[in-house]
């Protein structure tokens, strides 16, 4: 069995792209997998396509050897793009090795611990404040709707879920905060002030309220802050017994100085490529729990992060705001993993998103691991090449 084809394919998925790449064998097999153009990741399917003449003639089966060869041909250029696109690569031929045996994916990795994976319900109001038109949901437009809308993620039977930092603007209706990503005023300085301390605790008391003591309630806080701002959030949220703070820092030491002093969990990493750019992270004990992109560094590269994690007595969980095929992907790594959080899931999408791939299956909280070849479900082709990006 030898690599035949590698064809990246685009759809749009309303304020953001869903794209996915197909590899072909010579004898017909197909194996699928899902990654992120969008956020940064601009011309990411001209470095799959890029990379592609490297391992037309190779057997998917050894994904390792392909992998490698891959990593070899970028060295001068490692991480960015070259991982992302390695990494999509990668997981399509995760598919295929485990296709062509007739089993999951997760089987090639000694089978699952836990065939049912935890989830928590991510960006919480977030994408009803910013892009409710694309998803045919109510838009949280001020604290009483996001009550109203946490208390039905608890009634749905989710255990957690996680929100960003939603406050009024000068209408008076809810915006997300977001400096960090240039969306607003606040960037590049990014400092931190006390009318926007003080508005998030009112955010944080309305869930709190909403949803009671015992519900999980994770802070993402991206990339907004310097390490004096997150130092002040970590203090102003003690009392609402977050699940954990969610920051996004490049400085190892920095993170560390934060969590010394956190009231609650920190949790990061979310933005980093392979093992080399986690060890430093960890040999600076800077987070409680790794967040890992299995997207954006593979299936296998991301248990071998999470067995790097393992040793420091650090837990894992997977960053997944993506896809239904992007859900499955980080599943199996959830399944596999002994040292396993819990699982981030967008609920919120476009209204069409299950036609490319079907839903994932949730009972109380809980995503079911299904059990079929690959990564357990099939990718509708036809629906993708239909919904052409805008």
């Amino acid at each position: 069995m030898k690599i035949a084809r590698v064809e990246t394919l685009r759809a749009d998925a309303g304020w953001r792209l869903f794209s996915f790449l197909r590899v072909t064998t010579d004898d017909g097999l197909i194996g699928w997998s899902e990654y992120n153009e969008s956020f940064g990741s601009t011309g990411l399917s001209a470095v799959i396509e890029g990379l592609s003449p490297l391992i037309i003639g190779r057997d998917p089966t050894r994904w390792e050897e392909v992998t490698a060869w891959l990593h070899v041909m970028t060295r001068q250029s490692r991480g960015g793009l070259n991982q992302q696109a390695i990494a999509a690569i990668e997981n399509a031929l995760l598919d295929i090795a485990a296709r062509a045996r007739g089993i999951p994916v997760y089987a090639l990795f000694g089978g699952p611990i836990r065939e049912r994976i935890p989830v928590y319900w991510s960006h919480f109001g977030s994408y009803r404040v910013r892009n409710s038109k694309f998803m045919g949901t109510p838009p949280c437009l001020d604290w009483d709707e996001v009550g109203r809308h946490a208390a039905e993620v608890k009634a749905l039977g989710f255990r957690g879920l996680k929100t960003n930092i939603l406050i009024p603007g000068e209408d008076g209706k809810l915006f997300q905060y977001s400096p960090g990503f240039g969306r607003h005023a606040g960037w590049p300085e990014l400092n931190w002030d006390n009318r926007t301390l003080s508005l998030l605790k009112q955010h944080l008391r309305v869930i709190r309220d909403a949803v009671g003591p015992e519900f999980n309630l994770h802070l993402d806080t991206n990339f907004h802050f310097r390490t004096e701002g997150f130092q002040r959030v970590a203090a102003a949220v003690a009392e609402f017994d977050l699940t954990w703070l969610e920051i996004d820092i490049h400085d190892a030491p920095a993170l560390a100085s934060i969590k010394r002093m956190a009231p609650c969990p920190i949790a990061s990493a979310e933005t980093l490529h392979g093992r080399r750019e986690f060890r430093p992270y960890l040999e600076a004990y800077s987070m409680d729990v790794g967040i890992v992109d299995v997207i954006w560094n593979g299936l296998a590269e991301s248990m071998k992060i999470a067995s790097l994690c393992d040793v420091y007595e650090v837990n894992c969980a997977p960053h997944n705001f993506y896809g239904n095929l992007c859900s499955m992907i980080s599943a199996h790594f959830s399944a596999t993993i002994p040292n396993f959080r819990v699982m981030e899931i967008d609920i919120d999408s476009v209204s069409w998103r299950d036609e490319f791939t079907p839903a994932p299956t949730i009972e109380n909280g809980e995503l079911l691991l299904p059990k079929g070849p690959g990564w357990g479900v099939e990718v509708n082709e036809a629906a993708i090449r239909a919904r052409a990006p805008k």
